[in-house]
Parts: C-alpha cells; sequence; structure tokens
C-alpha cells in the first residue's frame, strides 16, 4: 500500500490533514529493544480495544489490516480476546499524559504509524521506552498464573496483547 518516501494524509475524527511520510519499509528497521510479539493486524483479529480503536481512521492503514479485524460500533468487551473491559476513556489518557505528540490515540496509533514506517527519533524512543516498561505485566502474569490458565489475570493478559506482548505466557 505505502511504499518509502510515500506521505500519508489523514483526515479522521480526530486528525484533519496530518500528514507524515513513510521512512522505513513497512514492519522493519525497529529500534534496538523494541521487539513487539504482535503486528497491529494481528492484535485487531484477535481483539483488543472493545473493538473500537480504529472504526474511523481504516483509511490510513492497510486494507487487509481489516479483513479479519474484531470491529464493533460501540465498545464492546466480548469482542476483546479475553473478553474483558480495557479501557479508560481518551480524557483519562490526556490528563495522565499518555497521548503523545501527533497521535491523539495513544499509543496503539503510534504503534501503528511506527509499523507502517514513520519515524519521529524523540517520540519514538518515548513510546519504546513505555513499551518495554510494561513488561512487568508480563512478569506478574507468569509469578501468579498457572501455564495454559487463560483465565488467570485476564485484565493483566488483554493489557500485554493491547501493547503487543505475548499474553499467551
Amino acid at each position: 500500500m505505502y511504499h518509502v518516501g510515500d506521505i500519508v494524509t489523514v483526515n479522521d475524527t480526530m486528525q484533519a490533514s496530518y500528514q507524515y511520510s513513510i521512512q522505513v519499509p513497512m514492519g522493519q528497521n525497529f529500534a534496538p529493544g523494541f521487539n513487539p510479539h504482535f503486528t497491529p493486524k494481528e492484535m485487531l483479529e484477535l481483539g483488543v480495544f472493545e473493538g473500537k480503536y480504529c472504526n474511523d481512521c481504516q483509511n490510513e492503514f492497510p486494507p487487509e489490516w481489516f479483513t479479519d479485524a474484531k470491529i464493533s460500533d460501540v465498545s464492546n468487551p466480548s469482542v476483546n480476546n479475553f473478553g474483558v473491559k480495557s479501557r479508560q476513556p481518551l480524557n483519562i489518557w490526556r490528563e495522565k499524559g499518555w497521548i503523545i505528540g501527533p497521535d491523539p490515540r495513544g499509543w496503539f496509533q503510534w504503534y501503528c504509524r511506527y509499523f507502517m514506517g514513520r519515524r519521529i527519533e524523540e517520540i519514538d524512543k518515548k513510546q519504546t521506552k513505555r513499551w518495554r516498561s510494561f513488561r512487568r505485566h508480563a512478569a506478574q502474569v507468569k509469578a501468579n498464573c498457572s501455564q495454559g490458565d487463560w483465565t488467570c489475570r485476564p485484565k493483566q493478559r488483554q493489557a500485554l496483547l493491547q501493547w503487543s506482548y505475548d499474553p499467551f505466557i
């Protein structure tokens, strides 16, 4: 869909005429130490953000990301892979300073754009640092759950999935 050098123009309910360039091939040249377990397409297929995350911004991303995505017109926890409520309102994200730079939807939007090949060094450093710090949740699941018991800590497992960590540990 996009190639290095292409300019992506975003027009959705949260951004108008925002543009970025594709600087590296899709899914390649990630920062050292940033090795997400899932692609955005895989995350959407498994069920994230109660199906309500990318509804109005699908035109920005490759159509195949949404072919088998679990999408809902309203927030629906049953759409999530672990069937639990998994998100806080956007105003909470803003209050806590979790919205960084030109990505008004937060970390997953940043990850989708990063995966596509956009690079913004300062923001990428902040977001990959946030991603690395999230691994503590994987350690908690491993320490408190029996192998294969997906019913143990479902909210934490859903959160791991939404940060592209393997929740099936």
